[in-house]
């Protein structure tokens, strides 16, 4: 029963696309991860499938586990027409906010494509300055098969930049929680304080310099 759900549900995923690929021909879907976290980068990807393809348990990669993803983001390699990943780190995540980096992630993401889409698919809201073709899907990685494969590419590509940073700082517990802030990464940070990958802008980390400094973040 499960396994049947399953495959409806990726179904359901790829025949969500079928009427922007029988107007467009190629299409690309796009999503990013990273918003929330108070440490590490922004990732987006964006992804062009061939049609027909099927990927097999492909779903929205915040109802997978870590061992799915990892096997499904072996096939998006394997499959895919093109991928292209956007990173952008936090100190420019502090510059322009993290909207905007989101948004310059995806298009960094869709300009290393080495194959041009016709159309954009995109999870949540339109890319400015992005391209011209394009359509904002709400939830979209739960209803797009190629925005949920960007999704499963961009968490998976983060999170590999997120357990190298937990080798050069241990303490912080990075491999566990992603950079998220979680009671673990909170304790670590006020008791040891931000490192260079921490977002100074995001509330939680000012307020531990604050402490450190023995200042009121206000």
């Amino acid at each position: 029963m499960i396994r049947r759900r399953t495959h409806r549900r990726t179904y359901r995923l790829f025949k969500f696309d079928q009427s922007y690929l029988q107007e467009h021909g190629c299409i690309a879907g796009v999503d990013e991860v990273g918003c929330g976290p108070l440490a590490g980068p922004v990732v987006a990807a964006a992804v062009i499938l061939p049609d027909p393809c099927k990927i097999p348990l492909l779903n929205d990669s915040k109802q997978l586990s870590s061992e799915k993803r990892e096997a499904i983001y072996a096939l998006i390699q394997r499959f895919a027409l093109a991928i292209g990943v956007g990173v952008i780190e936090s100190d420019e995540i502090d510059r322009v906010n993290i909207r905007q980096a989101g948004f310059a992630a995806m298009r960094l993401a869709l300009r290393s494509l080495v194959v041009e889409p016709r159309h954009v698919l995109v999870d949540g809201f339109r890319i400015p300055r992005g391209p011209i073709l394009q359509t904002a899907i709400i939830e979209g990685d739960a209803k797009s098969a190629h925005i949920a494969a960007a999704s499963i590419i961009a968490k998976v590509t983060r999170d590999a930049i997120m357990v190298t940073w937990d080798r050069r700082f241990p303490d912080y517990g990075f491999r566990n929680h992603k950079g998220y802030g979680t009671p673990e990464h909170l304790a670590a940070l006020k008791r040891f304080g931000p490192t260079p990958i921490h977002r100074r802008s995001f509330a939680p980390v000012r307020a531990a310099m604050h402490h450190r400094l023995g200042s009121d973040p206000n």
